[in-house]
């Protein structure tokens, strides 16, 4: 048989594009900050892996970039009480976006005026834990909410700190579905229609109601400054309209959507240095042609951070050759799938894999598929694998850590996969792998 010529794009080796940094090669075996993949592999597969000092440099290097400035880390891309605790110590505050995400915080010990709080459709009753907790900024996102957040305030004897989010017009990065600064989605106040002054007067005049700034999010997985310092120019063009009128807009929040590599075909993306170089010279630019004092910056990564630390490794089931228009594909079956990586089969996104074991096989065109009963199924849509992949072969995806375990399902009520940390000084668990108990709904003390 002849295999298909397309699509036999060979994974990097660890230490080039998706992979984190700690991943190695020890006589052939893959190994993360010293520990090999089969060891690992005992805890049970799927699992997520998390590499402790890659994910903590990342967020470093973030705080670093800005200086003068706030770095919230998006929880909505991976978060546990640990990971809340560990960006705190490397010195970000942490952004969520459901009262979930708020108590997952707050019970990593991070204080109040550390998080924000975003949500389009914010409940009472996560609005009062928000204000009774302290927490730093509210994220305005329609204008029913001045009037909902403001009797939640009087009612608790608090004057609740916000954002007003806008939507600028600009747009960047991968799927539609992603790209969130468009006039016709769900999020923010448009800039254009007059939405977004009209609630940034309101919160003004409200006395239980503190504007602090204006906040933008233009999309995900965007890999340049291009984008952020286009809404940049906005935000400030609607600051100083503000400021024309007696309204102080002391910050302004990027938001996040610094995008990374997931295969070897992705450009490398900006550096942290290079983003904030490009948002800080378009806020400085439009703030001097305006004439209003700059604000200060603040933004909110989180794939950036979470991503490439964060891998899934799988082991092999079945496998197969089936005949494609351009020749044959291997077809890789593994123990997990959409329930533990929804994203390829959400947004089409793309992934890559490298077999755990050193093989001298030649590579063949392969796709690596789930064990749901979906034909969408798909974990990486094209990659070269050796020929002697095989049952009970361990598989090892990139760039997992965002949006895998946090989107992960229990469709075709498969167990959802636990998370392990991984470092030099030993393994422990972020989230534990759900138990048959957790399917069946069975409670041993009850």
């Amino acid at each position: 048989m002849t295999f298909a010529p397309l699509a036999a794009v060979p994974a990097p080796e660890p230490g080039a594009g998706p992979w984190p940094a700690n991943l190695t090669r020890v006589d052939g075996d893959l190994h993360l900050a010293g520990h090999s993949l089969t060891a690992l592999a005992e805890e049970g597969t799927p699992l997520y892996l998390v590499d402790e000092a890659d994910m903590r440099n990342r967020a470093r290097a973030w705080v670093s970039a800005i200086g003068d400035g706030d770095v919230y880390y998006a929880g909505k891309s991976f978060l546990t009480p640990t990971v809340a605790r560990w960006m705190v110590e490397e010195g970000l505050s942490i952004d969520t976006a459901s009262e979930g995400e708020l108590r997952t915080a707050l019970a990593g010990g991070v204080p109040g005026e550390r998080i924000g709080l975003h949500g389009n459709s914010k409940s009472d009753s996560t609005l009062r834990l928000a204000l009774e907790s302290g927490v730093g900024r509210i994220v305005i996102d329609s204008p029913g909410e001045v009037d909902q957040l403001a009797a939640i305030a009087e009612e608790t004897g608090t004057v609740a700190p916000c954002f007003v989010r806008v939507t600028t017009g600009v747009h960047a990065g991968g799927h539609d579905f992603i790209a969130t600064a468009h006039e016709d989605q769900k999020f923010g106040l448009s800039l254009a229609t007059g939405a977004a002054r009209e609630v940034a007067v309101a919160m003004s005049e409200n006395p239980h109601l503190e504007l602090l700034g204006l906040h933008s999010h233009i999309g995900s997985q965007i890999l340049d400054s291009e984008g952020f310092a286009a809404a940049a120019s906005a935000v400030i063009d609607f600051a100083a309209e503000l400021f024309g009128i007696g309204i102080d807009v002391p910050e302004v929040d990027l938001g996040g959507g610094y995008g990374i590599q997931y295969t070897g075909l992705d450009p490398e993306p900006a550096t942290e240095a290079e983003m904030i170089a490009g948002i800080r010279s378009a806020i400085e630019t439009a703030c001097e042609r305006a004439g209003i004092p700059v604000p200060r910056l603040s933004i909110e990564p989180g794939r950036s951070i979470s991503g490439p630390p964060g891998m899934t490794l799988y082991r092999v089931g079945a496998t197969k050759d089936v005949m494609t228009d351009d020749g044959v594909r291997r077809y890789v079956s593994v123990d997990g799938g959409m329930s533990d990586n929804i994203r390829p089969a959400l947004y089409g996104a793309d992934y890559t894999a490298l077999l755990g074991r050193d093989s001298s096989a030649d590579n063949v065109p392969s796709r690596v598929v789930g064990m749901h009963c979906e034909s969408g199924d798909i974990v990486v849509r094209d990659v070269a694998l050796p020929a002697d992949v095989r049952r009970g072969d361990l598989l090892l995806v990139a760039a997992t850590g965002a949006y895998g375990r946090s989107m992960a399902s229990n469709y075709n009520l498969v167990r959802r996969p636990g998370v392990l940390a991984v470092s030099e000084q030993g393994t422990s668990w972020l989230v534990r792998p759900e138990t048959w108990d957790d399917i069946l709904g069975i409670f041993p003390d009850r």
